[in-house]
């Protein structure tokens, strides 16, 4: 399970295979500004039990993975996507999402499952336009698809999404995002003080690095609406999403799943922007499940 730096899609990006090697990989796509390091052990692990092959990375700007120039007013890559022009910024999620198929091709693989969650669903959806041969199925969590007419997220939740901490000092940093995690995180199960404190710790000592969180957000907001490729995507699509979630309002999975034709979406009682440890098992079955339903479907054709 050695973390180790590939070239993918022309940069440097950290990942980390847990194998088994024979079995089916799946590739972990993280959210904005979280590493590698966000993935509970239990979902990993679970699917890891089933017979995949767990195969995790930084993505470009956070954690051990290339870090880039460049600090684009977000303002104005707004206002570009609302004028129909193409926005100036470092990079795009296209970008972001070739260098996940880039990991694929530095570990020698042909085809994976893939997994997004928040701005990693929005990463995948992109893997399933712009790569689809090399996709066995995708999972989108806690995500949405740009779609400008969508419920917005709570001003809360925004609000903590977008503070910034006191200072860069790292019990500073670890309490301040401590605070906003407990703004969207999932009502019907929060963690506890110490949970939550161990898995920001955790996070804040892999890399702690918040000017790649503004590139981040350059690219999401630059991206613009996927409604329309979305509806060209054929690969097997599963859609899961929190009914409390105040970051991605619920609607976001809704209308990915109504998106994608023969997509099918799983909402979860309870379930906020945040991934609890109670209900991994109940991942771990629809990813399991949706990933072998794909492979025998393929299998067939």
């Amino acid at each position: 399970m050695t973390q180790k730096l590939v070239k993918a899609n022309g940069i440097s990006i950290n990942c980390e295979d847990r194998g088994p090697a024979d079995g089916t990989p799946i590739l972990f796509v993280n959210g904005y500004t979280s590493t590698m390091m966000s993935w509970p052990d239990e979902l990993m692990e679970g699917l890891r039990e089933r017979g995949f092959r767990i195969i995790r990375y930084d993505n470009r700007d956070v954690g051990k993975s290339e870090k880039f120039s460049g600090l684009p007013k977000i303002a104005d890559v707004v206002a570009a996507v609302r004028e129909g022009r193409v926005p100036q910024m470092p990079y795009t999620l296209a970008d972001m999402a070739a260098d996940g198929i880039g990991v694929l091709d530095a570990l020698g693989i042909g085809k994976a499952h893939v997994m997004g969650i928040s701005m990693g669903g929005m990463i995948v959806q992109r893997m399933a336009i712009h790569h689809p041969e090399r996709l066995l199925s995708v999972t989108s969590i806690m995500s949405s698809t740009g779609n400008p007419d969508l419920p917005k997220a709570s001003d809360d939740a925004m609000k903590a999404l977008q503070a910034m901490p006191p200072s860069e000092e790292r019990e500073d940093v670890i309490r301040h995002r401590m605070k906003g995690r407990r703004v969207y995180q999932s009502p019907a199960y929060p963690k506890s003080e110490e949970d939550l404190y161990a898995f920001v710790a955790r996070e804040y000592d892999h890399m702690y690095y918040p000017e790649g969180g503004i590139r981040q957000y350059a690219a999401i907001m630059g991206d613009g609406s996927r409604v329309a490729e979305l509806g060209k995507v054929r690969v097997p699509f599963l859609v899961v999403h929190g009914r409390a979630d105040p970051l991605v309002p619920h609607a976001g999975g809704e209308d990915t799943a109504k998106s994608v034709p023969g997509a099918k979406l799983v909402s979860i009682d309870g379930m906020g922007h945040d991934l609890p440890v109670e209900l991994c098992a109940q991942y771990v079955d629809l990813i399991a499940a949706h990933a072998r339903a794909a492979e025998q479907k393929a299998a067939a054709e």
